[in-house]
C-alpha cells in the first residue's frame, strides 16, 4: 500500500461567531488571541510543524483581518526598524508566496460544505483538516501526532478525545473497534447523538487527516444533523471501504469556540510562560483565596 504524504491542509474560517458577540461583530473569531496571539495562527503553526506544505483557507465575509495577518505589513515593519526593534515576532508569521490560498464559502451550510469548497485545491491528495476554535497543546503538536500514525496506518485518521457521557450529544461520535495504543478502529462515526445513545465518548476534536474520496461524497450535499451538510456524514460513508482510525491526542485541548474554554486557555498558556506567568499566577492565586 502506498501512503501518500500530507501535504495540504484546510482552515474553515468563514463562521460568524456569534456566541462571541460583540467582539466578533467586526473582527473574525479566528483572530481572537489566547494571550498574544490569534487562534488561527496557533492553528497554521501546529499544521506547518506537522510538515504542512501548503495552507486552505475557506473564508466567508468581513475576513479581511486573515489575509492580512499573514501577510508583509509595510507600513509596521518599516516603524519597527526605523525604531530598532526586532522583527522576529511578525517575519515567521509571513507564509511563502502561493503558499496559503483562500477559497469563499459564500453560505453557511456545514463543516461539510466548507470542506467540498476546497475540492479543486485538494485535488487526489490526502488532506488535513484543523478546526482553529480547538486549540490544542501538546509536544509534538497534534497534527504532528497524526501525521506520524497516518505515515503507519494510512487512509483516515481522526482526532479521538475522551469526554464525559453527558456530554457526547455535542459532538461527532466514534463507534470504536480494536484498540492498539493511541490508535483505535473506527467502525461508525455519529454526529451529535441524542443523549443516552452514544456509542462510546470518544468525541472528535477537530483535527482530521482524510483521503480526497470524502470530496466525491460531499459532492451530493446530503444534509444531516441541523440541517447542515456534515463532514461526519461524509466520513462514516469510507469506512468499511479504506482503513479509518482515531487518535488520541498526548496533550491538552481547549474548545475556544466557547467562553469558558477561551478564557481557560488565556490563563493556561499564560501561567505557562517565564515572561507573564509568575504575575499572572500570583493574581490568580490571591483571587482564588
Amino acid at each position: 500500500m502506498t501512503i501518500k504524504p500530507v501535504r495540504k491542509a484546510i482552515f474553515p474560517v468563514a463562521g460568524l461567531g456569534t456566541r462571541f458577540l460583540p467582539a466578533t461583530k467586526a473582527m473574525p473569531k479566528e483572530m481572537l488571541t489566547v494571550v498574544d496571539k490569534p487562534l488561527i495562527q496557533y492553528a497554521v503553526e501546529e499544521a506547518l510543524e506537522a510538515g504542512i506544505e501548503q495552507i486552505i483557507f475557506v473564508t466567508g465575509r468581513g475576513k479581511g483581518a486573515l489575509e492580512d495577518h499573514f501577510d508583509i505589513s509595510f507600513e509596521l515593519e518599516t516603524t519597527m526598524r526605523a525604531r530598532g526593534k526586532s522583527l522576529s515576532v511578525i517575519e515567521n508569521i509571513r507564509q511563502q508566496p502561493g503558499s496559503p490560498v483562500y477559497v469563499r464559502q459564500q453560505e453557511p451550510l456545514g463543516l461539510g460544505h466548507a470542506v467540498w469548497c476546497a475540492r479543486d485545491i485538494v485535488g487526489d491528495e490526502p488532506f488535513a483538516v484543523l478546526l482553529p476554535d480547538e486549540l490544542m497543546v501538546g509536544t509534538p503538536n497534534f497534527m504532528a501526532q497524526m501525521v506520524q500514525a497516518y505515515d503507519n496506518v494510512g487512509g483516515n485518521v481522526i482526532g479521538a478525545l475522551e469526554v464525559a457521557p453527558e456530554e457526547t450529544d455535542k459532538y461527532g461520535i466514534i463507534s470504536p473497534g480494536a484498540r492498539d495504543g493511541a490508535l483505535t478502529e473506527v467502525t461508525a462515526l455519529v454526529e451529535k447523538p441524542a443523549k443516552g445513545s452514544a456509542p462510546s465518548n470518544l468525541m472528535i476534536p477537530g483535527r482530521y487527516i482524510l483521503q480526497p474520496e470524502v470530496m466525491k461524497i460531499l459532492d451530493a450535499k446530503e444534509k444531516g444533523a441541523g440541517g447542515e451538510i456534515q463532514l461526519t456524514d461524509a466520513m462514516a460513508k469510507l469506512i468499511g471501504q479504506q482503513p479509518f482510525h482515531g487518535f488520541t491526542f498526548n496533550g491538552e485541548r481547549f474548545d475556544c469556540g466557547d467562553k469558558t474554554g477561551f478564557v481557560t486557555a488565556n490563563l493556561a498558556l499564560a501561567m505557562a510562560r517565564a515572561d507573564i506567568g509568575p504575575a499572572v499566577r500570583s493574581f490568580a492565586e490571591a483571587r482564588l483565596v
